[in-house]
C-alpha cells in the first residue's frame, strides 16, 4: 500500500519560512504526479500547488505564487513545499496527494489524487 507521510509543519511568525517534506513509500515514486492542498478550520480543501512525474512542470495557486515552491528528489522518493514569506492566511493543515500521471493530468483537481497523508499544521502569527 502506498502511504504518504508529511512533516516539516509548526508554529511560524509572518514573513517567515517553512519547508514542508513528504515521503512516500513507493517502488515507482517518478510514475506519480504530486500535489501540496491545505484546508483551514470551516473552508474547503484548496489546491496549493501540484508538480508533475518528472518534477519538469509545476502548477501553483495564485495565493501561492511567488511565495512557495513545489519540488520533488525521486531518488529520495520525497516531495517538498518551500513555502516563504508566510502570512497568517496560510494558517492551515497541509496535505501532500499522489496520483498516476497522465499527459492530461488535472493538478488542480482533487478527484485525481488517489492518495492522501494525514496532513500538517501550519500556524502562522501576525
Amino acid at each position: 500500500q502506498l502511504q504518504l507521510a508529511e512533516s516539516g509543519g509548526g508554529q511560524a511568525q509572518a514573513g517567515d519560512s517553512l519547508r514542508l517534506s513528504c515521503v512516500l513509500s513507493n517502488r515507482r515514486f517518478t510514475n506519480y504526479a504530486m500535489g501540496w492542498f491545505r484546508q483551514a478550520p470551516g473552508k474547503e480543501r484548496e489546491f496549493v500547488a501540484g508538480i508533475s512525474w518528472s518534477g519538469g512542470s509545476t502548477y501553483y495557486s495564485q495565493f501561492a505564487e511567488d511565495r512557495f515552491t513545489i519540488s520533488r528528489d525521486n531518488a529520495q522518493s520525497t516531495a517538498y513545499l518551500q513555502m516563504n514569506s508566510l502570512k497568517p492566511a496560510d494558517t492551515a493543515v497541509y496535505y501532500c496527494a499522489a496520483g498516476r500521471n497522465h499527459g492530461s493530468f488535472q493538478y488542480r483537481a482533487r478527484s485525481e489524487y488517489d492518495h492522501w497523508g494525514q496532513g500538517t499544521q501550519v500556524t502562522v502569527s501576525p
